[in-house]
């Protein structure tokens, strides 16, 4: 490469950590893994999943189900973050 020039691969990466639209990329793509990372039956009855200002916001109506993923939010962060390769979730909050 000639000096002063760069990748598609690097200016496309500059460009989405510099882009509004980095959150909600990052959120469908946690909305896409989900069953991968918390398992068929939590993804199943799991109404929806939101990405808001580094908080994960997970929805469901099933009680014990609320109860489990609230015991388990440390877990649901280290995953996600994981996932991701940067810590990008900092806090979750169960609905």
């Amino acid at each position: 490469m000639r000096h002063g020039t760069t990748s598609i691969g690097d200016a496309l990466r500059e460009f989405m950590n510099k882009s509004r639209m980095k959150p909600r990329l990052m959120e469908v793509r946690i909305q896409d893994n989900w069953e991968q990372l918390m398992g068929k039956t939590i993804a199943r009855y799991t109404q929806s999943i939101q990405l808001i200002d580094n908080k994960l916001i997970v929805t469901t109506t099933v009680a014990p189900l609320k109860q489990e993923l609230t015991y388990s939010k440390d877990k649901i962060i280290k995953l996600v973050n994981e996932m991701l390769g940067e810590s990008v979730v900092r806090e979750v909050m169960i609905r």
